[in-house]
C-alpha cells in the first residue's frame, strides 16, 4: 500500500554493516516442542477416523443399496405392497414446476396422478423439453422401497434425484479426500517429532514434498468416483495415483538428498530505497523495547522504518531506531515467532542486531527489499556522525 505524503521518521546515520554467517549448524538445532506438533497430530487422527468411517459405513450402504437396485425383479402384482421389487405404475403429468433456481443445473418437480387416483411427486434433474409439454402426459412410474426410482416416457427413462446408484460417490469423495489429508498432517507431525533437530527451517523439503503429494492424492481421489463408473474402477485409479505420487517423491527426494548443501541459506535481495511511505504487513520481534510485534503492519520510507497496528499506516507509529542493524534476510526457522509464519509461506526473516541485541523483521518476501532500503543511509544523513 503507498502512501503519498512526508515521511516523519529521522533519518538514519550512516553505519557499517556486518554480514554474518549462516546461523544453520544442524548440530545445534534443538527438537520442536511436542505442544507444537499436537494440533497437527489432532487433525490428522481426526481426520483419518473420519475417513475410515465414511469409507466403512456409509460407503458400504451406498454400495449396498444401489447392488440392490440393479438386481430388484419387478413385482409379481403390480397391486402388491412396496418391498424390494419394482412396482411399475401408469400416472399423468398433472404439474411441473422448477424446484430450485439457484443451481446452474435446475430440477423439477412432477406431481403426479396415478391410475388409481393417488397424487404423488417426484423430482428430476432437468428436463429434454419444455416444462409446458411435460403437462397432461402419460408416463410409467417405478417404485422400489417405497420411493418413485425412475420415470419412463415412451422409450425414454428419466431417473429420480432418489436414484442410488451413485450415491456412493460422495462418501468415496470425502473418504478419500480427508484421508489422503490427514495422512499429510500425520506425516508433518511425525517428521517434526522425530527428526526436527535435521533443520531449521520453517518448511524443510522432508516434509513439504510429501504434504504436496498428500494434497494432490486428496483432490485426485475426490475426483476419481465421478471419472469412473464404479467403485472398483474407481480405488484402481486412485491405487495408481498413489503409486505415481510415491515414485515421483522418492526421485525428487533423492535429488534433493544429493543436493549439494553450502550451511549458508541467506536470500540475496538488492534494497530498494521507498521513494514514498509504504504499508504492508510485518512485525518486530527481540528484547527490544519496539520488538513486541508492532501490531502487525510496517512502514517503510526512506530512512525509516516503523511499526504500527493500524493498515493505513497512519496511527500509534514505533519508529525503529538509528542502531537497528541488518545483517542478512533468510527463510523462516521454526524457532521464529509464530507471525513469521502467517504469510502463506513466502515470508522472509531479516536478522538485524541492535546494540548486540537479536532482532527479527519479518514480512512478505516481495515487501523485504523496501524494508531493506528502509533501514539504508539516506543521502541528508551521509555527512552525519556515526
Amino acid at each position: 500500500m503507498l502512501r503519498a505524503g512526508p515521511v516523519f521518521c529521522a533519518h538514519r546515520r550512516i553505519q557499517t554493516v556486518r554480514v554474518h554467517p549462516a546461523q544453520t549448524d544442524q548440530s545445534q538445532s534443538r527438537p520442536m516442542k511436542h505442544v507444537s506438533i499436537r494440533p497437527a497430530m489432532v487433525i490428522g487422527i481426526a481426520l483419518l477416523l473420519a475417513a475410515t468411517w465414511l469409507l466403512a459405513f456409509p460407503l458400504r450402504g451406498a454400495l449396498d443399496d444401489a447392488r440392490a437396485l440393479r438386481a430388484a425383479v419387478p413385482c409379481a402384482s403390480p397391486d402388491g405392497p412396496d418391498s424390494d421389487c419394482l412396482r411399475t405404475v401408469t400416472a399423468r403429468v398433472d404439474h411441473v414446476e422448477k424446484a430450485n433456481l439457484q443451481h446452474r443445473k435446475a430440477t423439477y418437480w412432477l406431481r403426479l396422478t396415478e391410475a388409481d387416483g393417488t397424487s404423488s411427486r417426484t423430482r428430476l434433474r432437468g428436463l429434454p423439453q419444455p416444462t409446458a409439454a411435460w403437462a397432461g402426459a402419460r408416463v410409467e412410474v417405478t417404485y422400489w422401497q417405497g420411493q418413485i426410482r425412475y420415470v419412463e416416457s415412451g422409450s425414454t427413462r428419466r431417473w429420480t434425484t432418489a436414484d442410488p446408484r451413485d450415491d456412493y460417490k460422495i462418501y468415496a469423495t470425502w473418504g478419500w479426500g480427508t484421508g489422503f489429508f490427514g495422512l499429510g498432517f500425520l506425516w508433518s507431525a511425525y517428521w517434526w517429532a522425530r527428526h526436527s533437530k535435521v533443520t531449521l527451517r520453517a518448511s524443510p523439503w522432508q516434509v513439504v514434498l510429501p504434504l504436496v503429494a498428500a494434497l494432490c492424492l486428496a483432490g485426485f481421489g475426490a475426483l476419481a468416483p465421478w471419472i469412473t463408473d464404479s467403485m472398483a474402477a474407481a480405488w484402481g485409479l486412485v491405487a495408481v495415483g498413489a503409486l505415481v505420487a510415491v515414485a515421483v517423491c522418492a526421485v525428487a527426494a533423492l535429488v534433493l538428498r544429493r543436493r549439494p548443501d553450502t550451511g549458508d541459506d541467506t536470500v540475496h535481495l538488492p534494497p530498494s530505497v521507498p521513494t514514498a511511505e509504504q504499508v504492508f504487513k510485518g512485525s518486530v520481534h527481540g528484547e527490544v523495547p519496539y520488538g513486541k510485534g508492532g501490531g502487525g503492519w510496517l512502514v517503510a520510507g526512506p530512512g525509516c522504518l516503523a511499526t504500527t497496528p493500524d493498515p493505513t499506516g497512519a496511527f500509534a507509529r514505533r519508529a525503529v531506531p538509528r542502531t537497528l542493524t541488518p545483517l542478512r534476510a533468510r527463510p523462516p526457522y521454526w524457532t521464529d515467532p509464530g507471525a513469521g509464519l502467517a504469510f502463506d509461506g513466502e515470508s522472509l526473516v531479516l536478522e538485524c542486531e541492535d546494540n548486540g541485541v537479536p532482532v527479527l523483521v519479518i514480512t512478505h518476501r516481495t515487501d523485504m527489499p523496501s524494508v531493506l532500503g528502509a533501514l539504508q543511509p539516506t543521502p541528508h544523513s551521509s555527512g552525519a556522525p556515526s
